[in-house]
């Protein structure tokens, strides 16, 4: 990634993965999540990291162009866990390559809603999927679903 790079994660949480990249590569980063409720953790995790997150209650389908223009990357992780969650999901990331977005990212422990985004996009031959797992603290694996804008 880019040194400055301006991130957004979607469905933040906790924002940790947001952190990273504004911790690591200096990124600008916004998080969104639709629970407000998340964002005092955000904010501590921020201050623990000595970064700083902007934060944003949106949810998939009320994240409009103006607010996903001049963001170079989306991120999230652990965001299609529910059958309802794919539409809204692939409709923002439309969006957001219209919007000029270079990369998504979305990573996954492959449950089936991630599965049939991965399908979506691949059959249109607009994303890829990469395997990825760690060992520490213990064996997890899933998949990321990567879209980018050059195709």
């Amino acid at each position: 990634m880019p040194r400055g790079s301006r991130v957004m994660e979607i469905g933040c949480g906790w924002g940790l993965g947001g952190i990273y990249c504004a911790k690591k590569y200096g990124a600008v980063v916004t998080g969104v999540d639709i629970d407000q409720d998340v964002f005092p953790f955000s904010r501590l995790h921020a201050r623990i990291n000595k970064v700083d997150i902007r934060f944003l209650k949106k949810g998939f389908d009320t994240l409009r162009h103006s607010d996903l223009r001049g963001t170079d990357i989306i991120i999230g992780a652990d965001i299609c866990f529910w059958d309802e969650m794919v539409v809204p999901l692939s409709r923002l990331i439309r969006r957001a390559i219209r919007s000029g977005v270079g990369l998504v990212l979305i990573a996954d422990p492959v449950r089936s809603p991630f599965e049939e985004l991965c399908r979506y996009f691949t059959e249109n031959e607009q994303a890829r999927i990469l395997d990825w797992s760690v060992k520490r603290p213990r064996d997890i694996s899933g998949q990321i679903l990567e879209i980018s804008s050059s195709g």
